[in-house]
């Protein structure tokens, strides 16, 4: 069978966010099961490749496209559109012209793939959200399944632009992809493919829901049949205590875990005889940080300190920064990329939170499973799939969730933590469970085997 992974990021070509991780990286865990998986994607400043043909494509005028590969990917290669610092805009933005990038890319891709062999398209997110309908429309025998990795962000563009679509009109309706009077990828995605997947079970189930359904939740449920979640993994020759070259020490016990400790509030000047919570995170309301912001002075009089990692939203940068002036022992704030300290804080840390609003699926948890860093969520999407609270009497659990959206249901989640902090040997114990927990790429990728194979052989 061969597969079209379609995105507009993947790893190492382009990142973000998470979903970069996962297209970049299932494929290497299909490819291994026999699914010849293939990436597509627009050729940004820096992607090199090889010459591999032409296309007309037709957006305001005819233009001219051109497809370059390399061993994994096809690149759609448009320089006005793509050749650009960033993916998706500025720091100031958005780009003003993301409809007409991502159409051209989607209009792209159908052609080179009508032209080509392959058997199913798998598309995520909404800046592939056309592909299902284009395919449709061409009367394509092609399967499409449709990932949403997170549906707060669905692609929305003013009524104006509809005709940059090259569809009939028939489409701009509240039952085909016109909502609330704009274009809406992402529904497009969810209407046309044959099935949709998100990142995790749970996450499957409150799309459908007023709660986390944008607005969308009425379009999910009369599709909710051919909803699937299938949670992500994460890549264990990179997330690995054991062979980690990026953290302070290589460990596989409690003990060699507490030097990566020792080592991080040594070089970051915290007071090493405090629990320590770690944070790699996008800066973002999203993953929490009104609430944490709330009640961070309490946090740190509870007896914790904290280091961050991330970037984002600059109102929260800039809040942020005034706690670590306050707090210069207990609190470390980085804002910034920086690979090696991410690796450092999973290693070093001894909880690790993740108060998110929403959360489709969440790779952090996964990862601080792995290291022994013992998850503190609250209970939405992936975590509530992934996280299970900790029993100290069976000694079953692997971490610590909370409910409520609110700084205080974070502190009484932190209480709970705390508490087991203090009995060592129960700590100790909970800690190597976690790094037990096997949440790889191959459970996943099994699953979307069955998944292509399932539509496949329906057709």
């Amino acid at each position: 069978m061969k597969v079209a992974f379609v995105a507009s990021e993947a790893i190492p070509y382009a990142k973000t966010g998470g979903l970069a991780d996962v297209v970049g990286t299932l494929p290497k865990y299909l490819n291994k099961l026999g699914i010849k998986t293939i990436i597509f994607l627009p050729k940004y400043k820096g992607i090199v490749g090889k010459f591999q043909k032409e296309l007309s494509v037709k957006l305001d005028n005819t233009d001219k496209v051109k497809i370059f590969r390399d061993e994994t990917g096809y690149f759609v290669d448009y320089p006005e559109f793509y050749d650009r610092e960033g993916i998706y805009g500025t720091p100031g933005g958005d780009f003003e012209d993301n409809c007409e990038r991502f159409t051209l890319f989607c209009k792209a891709v159908t052609q080179f793939i009508t032209e080509d062999s392959f058997d199913l398209i798998h598309c995520h997110d909404w800046q592939t959200g056309l592909i299902p309908l284009y395919i449709r429309l061409k009367g394509l025998n092609i399967k499409t399944v449709f990932t949403i990795h997170n549906l707060g962000y669905q692609g929305k563009f003013p009524a104006s632009k509809f005709s940059l679509l090259g569809i009939d009109e028939k489409y701009f309706t509240p039952e085909g992809i016109e909502f609330y009077g704009e274009i809406n990828f992402l529904k497009a995605g969810i209407l046309y493919s044959d099935v949709i997947t998100t990142v995790s079970e749970n996450y499957a189930k409150e799309i459908q829901t007023p709660e986390f359904g944008f607005g969308l939740e009425g379009v999910l449920k009369n599709r909710g049949e051919n909803i699937f979640g299938i949670i992500n993994g994460i890549d264990y020759n990179i997330w690995n205590p054991q062979t980690d070259p990026l953290i302070y020490h290589n460990y596989s016990d409690f003990r060699g875990k507490q030097k990566n400790k020792i080592a991080i509030t040594s070089e970051y000047n915290l007071d090493p005889t405090r629990p320590l919570i770690g944070m790699v995170s996008r800066v973002a309301a999203q993953k929490g940080f009104d609430i944490l912001i709330d009640v961070l002075g309490d946090i740190i009089d509870k007896g914790f300190c904290l280091i961050l990692l991330g970037l984002g939203e600059e109102i929260y940068h800039q809040k942020l920064k005034g706690f670590e002036n306050l707090y210069p022992k207990c609190l470390s704030i980085n804002i910034k990329f920086d690979n090696r300290l991410a690796h450092r804080i999973y290693a070093a840390s001894d909880f690790f939170i993740m108060p998110s609003l929403y959360e489709p699926c969440g790779l952090g948890q996964l990862i601080s499973l792995k290291y022994g860093t013992i998850p503190m969520v609250r209970r939405v999407g992936g975590l509530a799939d992934t996280v299970n609270e900790f029993n100290p009497e069976t000694l079953t659990g692997n971490g610590f969730l909370f409910d409520d959206y609110s700084g205080k249901a974070l502190i009484g989640g932190l209480e709970k933590a705390y508490k087991i902090y203090q009995n060592q040997a129960l700590f100790l114990t909970l800690s190597e469970n976690c790094m037990k927990y096997d949440y790889s790429w191959e459970r996943s990728a099994e699953r979307y085997k069955n998944l292509y194979e399932e539509l496949f052989l329906g057709q």
